[in-house]
């Protein structure tokens, strides 16, 4: 099998924030190691080195290793695109279903769960506009206001998470849901008033 080498420059974990795997979380480490070890697998399979497979998919050899290893999570370009370099014609690419679950801290998955099967929400927040309804800035600042602060990785995690919860508005039949908030929710900025600007109006 010929490789053709990627353009650019190669990804690091320094590019990707965010996607380490929480080792508390044992659905996820058992998914991303399984899907790990099938790409590892595969890759050894049609004879491609780890730095071979690497420029082809646009990632440095440490990343393939570590993700091959169970210990961070892929993106989806980046299974989309092994599935391609590895002729698996489609099987790494589905597995995406399962990974971007991962992605998210334990207790958002659990939160999602019981919001997917809910037929009402009645929702309240008296300090902060909702997380269903909060734009990826909003919960930007919000988050980076916590203290003891968290890490950068877990402030992408938990943005990514808060804005997959939206799948609730999608669902058909929709849930009712009512919100209730504080009028002091609307008038406090975070991050700056651009920030608080764009939350309030209707996309």
């Amino acid at each position: 099998m010929t490789v053709e080498a990627g353009a650019g420059r190669l990804r690091t974990e320094a590019d990707e924030p965010g996607w380490e795997v929480d080792p508390d979380d044992e659905w996820g480490v058992a998914v991303i190691a399984t899907v790990g070890r099938q790409l590892k697998l595969r890759r050894e399979a049609v004879g491609i080195r780890a730095a071979e497979f690497g420029t082809a998919v646009g990632y440095g050899e440490d990343m393939v290793y570590k993700i091959e290893g169970g210990k961070r999570i892929p993106r989806q370009e980046y299974l989309v695109k092994a599935d391609e370099v590895l002729g698996a014609g489609g099987l790494i690419a589905a597995t995406w279903e399962d990974v971007k679950k991962v992605r998210y801290p334990k207790k958002v998955r659990d939160l999602a769960q019981m919001e997917a099967k809910a037929v009402e929400l009645q929702l309240y927040d008296p300090l902060n506009v909702h997380g269903l309804l909060q734009t990826p800035e909003y919960a930007r600042g919000l988050l980076l206001m916590r203290r003891p602060a968290y890490t950068e990785e877990e402030v992408e995690r938990f943005i990514a998470a808060r804005v997959a919860r939206k799948a609730v508005f999608e669902r058909d039949p929709a849930p009712e849901i009512s919100f209730v908030l504080e009028e002091w929710t609307l008038r406090r900025p975070l991050g700056d008033r651009a920030v608080l600007r764009r939350q309030l109006t209707p996309a």
